[in-house]
């Protein structure tokens, strides 16, 4: 595999990352990545799940991202998992 090789991240963001502008911070970041997938609060009012796909080098840049988040997010934790990419996204998007 190549480093520009698309794969996919999956990572679960935990601490007060919720109601605190997570979900348009990574939107607007992996689209300037030109990563695609998705960013989506679950119910436990906690946790943040992204999955995003493209080349290995952008999504490290999101996950280093991740681990701070905007003004206000305070990061307790992220679970990240990396697979083969997809390709089910055609851009990046908020559920």
């Amino acid at each position: 595999m190549t480093e520009t090789a698309p794969v996919s991240l999956h990572a679960l963001v935990h601490g007060r990352v919720q109601n605190v502008g997570f979900r348009f911070f990574v939107h607007d970041l992996a689209r300037t990545l030109g990563l695609s997938g998705f960013v989506r609060n679950l119910t436990d009012g906690s946790t943040v799940e992204v999955t995003a796909e493209g080349p290995r080098a952008q999504l490290e840049t999101l996950l280093k991202q991740l681990h701070d988040g905007p003004p206000g997010a305070r990061v307790a934790r992220v679970d990240a998992t990396w697979n083969t990419a997809t390709g089910n996204y055609d851009r990046f998007s908020i559920r």
